[in-house]
């Protein structure tokens, strides 16, 4: 009988994303009648989103953005990682393909993934994606290490990440050829406080909290 009634709530829940579905359409073409056949000519995003896959982050609601306005990519703790294929290729694609002219690394206070990745407790395979967010641990070890109040500490360290992951998109080679040649995309660093609804900009420099980006990192563009 637990079983029966657990495969009924289980279908009662899928079915509601269609019925939801029907109801999303009905009230977007009593909005705009031409609403999806707009959307069928194509894309023209002037932001990529990559935030973390929290299911309490959505990018479009947070930002007030519509359909189309925003490209987005999310993974678990919102990381770029350098080798991450998917990930550049949402990138390379965002840059190069759809010229959008902002990039926003989005974490977001009471990160799951930040939360574990300061935990010394192995969880299997995810301990492989873990270990960026232990890197940036270890890079600003000294500064955390003098916050002592865990809440703090851990608040502290969703912002660093985020700063990492911004210093990692400007280390690739594509987006600084086209800052170069056309001075955008612009990246961005923000956090979004579930607890409140808002968005703090970091205002990232890199040249600034990263001395010898320039030097180390810097691509010569003919």
């Amino acid at each position: 009988m637990q079983n029966e009634d657990l495969q009924e709530s289980m279908r009662k829940s899928y079915d509601r994303l269609f019925i939801n579905n029907e109801k999303w359409i009905e009230a977007r073409t009593k909005e705009d009648p031409e609403y999806f056949h707009k959307l069928a000519k194509g894309q023209t995003p002037q932001y990529l989103f990559i935030g973390c896959s929290d299911s309490r982050v959505p990018a479009n609601e947070i930002t007030g953005t519509d359909a189309g306005e925003m490209f987005v990519h999310r993974n678990i703790a919102n990381l770029v990682v350098n080798t991450d294929v998917n990930m550049l290729s949402v990138v390379q694609y965002s840059v190069e393909v759809l010229n959008v002219k902002h990039i926003i690394v989005c974490g977001h206070y009471g990160c799951g993934g930040i939360r574990e990745a300061m935990q010394n407790r192995s969880n299997g395979l995810i301990d492989k994606w873990l270990r960026n967010i232990k890197d940036v641990i270890r890079l600003h070890k000294d500064e955390l290490d003098h916050i002592h109040d865990d809440d703090l500490r851990y608040r502290r360290l969703v912002e660093l990440n985020v700063k990492e992951q911004v210093m990692n998109l400007m280390k690739t080679s594509f987006i600084q050829k086209n800052i170069s040649e056309y001075e955008f995309p612009q990246i961005h660093g923000w956090v979004y406080d579930i607890s409140n609804g808002k968005i703090v900009d970091l205002e990232v420099n890199i040249e600034d909290e990263f001395p010898g980006y320039g030097d180390v990192y810097k691509i010569d563009i003919d």
